[in-house]
């Protein structure tokens, strides 16, 4: 798996909201920013079932059958995100599994995953019934490996301990948002997939585009950005104390004669336990960041002192991103 992956939450739409469906990238688009991803060495394509309403799975599938690199490519999807008002239209019950693993491998024309992952928890469902449900999958071959998304590390712990206790497949992956302003994965859940030997994927390592400096204190956000068009999960960051933070990255980024994106996505590749970053840049513009960062490599004590240059601005390890 590569140290980067592409996350193709914007092709067809924003993510999973759906009064976005079809904002996102085009299908052009899309395929250009597999492509370069792929001739840059990315091989770790991430989507979802929820992402534009079923369109970037659809595209990734387009996409992988045009240029027949299938077998090259670590495709990983996920559900358990709401799709419809239905009693049986989200969560992890086994007859939603079931269902939309179905549904996924259609989209994205193949007949197997390499990784399947639960989106979010699901507290409504006994987490016994859904290891069963993704076990079977393994089991059947449709699915080689499964993981946990937006989890907590003691859920996670209790999902290991349910496959140990069942003798069912278990989570080999975690995948949370990890990124300068938001550090409660340290706390939470890389100890136990150092501890477990996991792998643990990142995603936002650019907290929506915010770690670029491309957003500016009392100034418009950008046209066609994250925070006009879908400004909700991060829009806690709109406070002095983060564009502070953010100003003192820009000056160390400086320091070492690279961009400010690059330096704060070097920093999350950087975690010696971090297994890939996801990345999702809307043109190949933005992809320049992504292949800069792959230059950087930082040490554990460079790594400590950019995050304690920003935290001694007065934020704390997981905190900054929710000070205002």
């Amino acid at each position: 798996m590569s140290s980067i992956g592409l996350g193709c939450a914007g092709f067809g739409g924003i993510g999973s909201e759906a009064s976005l469906f079809g904002q996102g990238e085009d299908e052009k688009t899309a395929f250009s920013l597999m492509d370069h991803a792929f001739e840059v060495g990315i091989n770790l394509f991430d989507t979802a079932n929820s992402y534009g309403g079923g369109r970037s799975e659809e595209m990734v599938g387009r996409w992988l059958s045009s240029r027949r690199g299938r077998n090259e490519v670590v495709l990983a999807t996920k559900v358990a995100t709401r799709l419809g008002t239905g009693v049986n239209d989200g969560g992890l019950s086994r007859r939603h599994i079931l269902q939309q693993v179905e549904e996924s491998l259609r989209r994205l024309g193949t007949d197997w995953l390499d990784l399947y992952v639960t989106h979010q928890v699901d507290p409504e469902t006994a987490l016994d019934e859904t290891l069963r449900a993704l076990d079977d999958l393994v089991r059947s071959g449709k699915v080689r490996y499964i993981g946990a998304s937006n989890i907590e590390g003691w859920r996670l712990v209790k999902g290991l301990w349910t496959s140990d206790r069942l003798g069912l497949a278990r989570f080999e992956l975690a995948q949370n948002e990890y990124n300068l302003l938001q550090r409660t994965a340290e706390a939470q859940v890389l100890p136990v997939t150092a501890d477990q030997d996991l792998a643990f994927v990142a995603y936002s390592p650019l907290a929506g585009g915010w770690l670029t400096g491309k957003y500016r204190s009392r100034e418009p956000h950008p046209s066609n950005s994250r925070m006009k068009l879908r400004p909700g999960p991060y829009s806690h960051l709109g406070g002095e104390q983060t564009f502070a933070a953010i100003e003192a990255l820009a000056g160390e980024a400086a320091q070492r004669g690279v961009s400010t994106g690059a330096l704060a996505l070097a920093w999350v590749t950087s975690h010696p336990r971090l297994t890939s970053a996801l990345v999702g840049p809307r043109s190949l513009d933005q992809f320049g960041v992504a292949v800069e960062s792959l230059q950087l490599t930082l040490s554990a004590e460079e790594r400590a002192a950019i995050a304690q240059r920003m935290l001694g601005l007065g934020g704390q390890p997981g905190q900054l991103a929710a000070g205002r």
